[in-house]
């Protein structure tokens, strides 16, 4: 039985992916900080809960000392808005801490623990194609992240592990229950949960859900600075 380890495994996509991979025949280990929703799904009999804060570096390291797993998706994250007229660059490092600095201290943790025939597994986001209104920090943190991953993936290869990045476009979870505009194509966390666990099995460089949307955001992303704008702007009008 192979086994999988989530982090940010206590709600949304997370939770529907340990779920989703519980049910597939994998051994999860659910990671969060909420020790009731861990509770909750160690109830399951292939889940195991894993409690500890990625944005605090020692916590990691004593949770991830000793862990065994051939799969690690670090998925844990946050998403806030950034508004001009009260620009706040402490809402940036809210933002930086999980989505990014967490993703760097579970890697930090588990690379003395990386094997051949490992995956490394890193969920940043579709946000990150497009300057999208009010994003700054939110797209920021998964930019850097996905730049993170693709440079990780060229320095594991003689390792023999396997780096892949997750980019999702709108998914409902408790963070997107939040927004208050519209979010094309939206898909439900077990659609998301579904889309990424065969992505990682099918071993893609970059994983894209939902397909359609990631076409749509990819061809946006080619296209000339100029004309980026111009639809970014455009979309900023109708929000």
């Amino acid at each position: 039985m192979k086994s999988i380890l989530i982090t940010g495994a206590t709600s949304g996509i997370g939770k529907a992916l340990a779920i989703k991979c519980a049910h597939n025949g994998y051994s999860v280990i659910a990671c969060g900080r909420n020790k009731e929703a861990l509770d909750e799904l160690s109830k399951y009999s292939n889940i195991s809960g894993c409690q500890f804060d990625v944005s605090d570096l020692e916590d990691t390291k004593r949770a991830l000392a000793n862990v065994e797993f051939d799969i690690a998706v670090l998925n844990a994250g946050t998403c806030e808005y950034v508004d001009l007229e009260d620009f706040e660059p402490d809402m940036f490092r809210r933002v930086f801490e999980p989505n990014f600095f967490g993703v760097v201290h579970c890697v930090n943790a588990l690379l003395p623990r990386l094997k051949d025939g490992d995956k490394l597994v890193i969920v940043d986001s579709m946000a990150r194609l497009l300057p999208f209104t009010r994003t700054q920090a939110y797209g920021s943190s998964k930019a850097a992240l996905h730049y993170f991953t693709k440079s990780l993936e060229v320095d594991l290869h003689h390792k023999g592990v396997k780096v892949q990045a997750v980019s999702p476009g709108f998914v409902e979870t408790p963070l997107t229950d939040k927004n208050d505009f519209e979010m094309p194509m939206k898909i439900s966390a077990e659609e998301a949960a579904e889309a990424m666990l065969k992505g990682i099995e099918s071993n893609k460089q970059t994983v894209f859900f939902p397909r359609f949307f990631g076409f749509i955001l990819r061809f946006m992303h080619i296209l000339p600075t100029p004309l980026q704008k111009r639809l970014s702007l455009s979309m900023r009008e109708k929000q």
